[in-house]
């Protein structure tokens, strides 16, 4: 299987942290890895948590754009939120119908004690279909 691993400009370079932004797969599933609030570096850019939310979701639009999708294109999310709570659900729940409106994806949402830096309060993942 030959799979296209796509690592936009904009979005900081994850390798060194082993793994890619996009993969795409001949068929129509492309997975977008999870996206966070993160500089060119990698390095988390504030500790707000609805900050956080929405540039995730920014970046998790600049991965799909880099390879000719858009959010119309998602049919799953991941989220994970660090301490979830009912407020951070509210943010989420309102971020989420600003960018999709009524038509939302499917979505499983994950309570963590922890992500992968100790600044991450969110992380956000998506399978989009990619049409033929």
């Amino acid at each position: 299987m030959t799979r296209t691993l796509t690592n936009p400009a904009g979005l900081h370079d994850p390798t060194g942290f082993g793994y890619s932004h996009v993969v795409s797969a001949p068929g129509e599933q492309v997975f977008i890895a999870g996206q966070y609030a993160s500089d060119d570096s990698g390095a988390v850019t504030t500790g707000d948590f609805a900050a956080q939310v929405d540039q995730s979701l920014a970046h998790l639009r600049t991965a799909l754009a880099a390879v000719g999708l858009d959010v119309g294109h998602v049919v799953r999310l991941g989220t994970y939120i660090v301490d979830h709570d009912p407020e951070k659900l509210r943010v989420l729940g309102a971020a989420l119908h600003r960018v999709w409106g009524a038509g939302l994806p499917a979505q499983t949402l994950v309570g963590v004690a922890a992500l992968a830096l100790p600044e991450m309060l969110f992380e956000i993942d998506a399978v989009a279909i990619a049409p033929r």
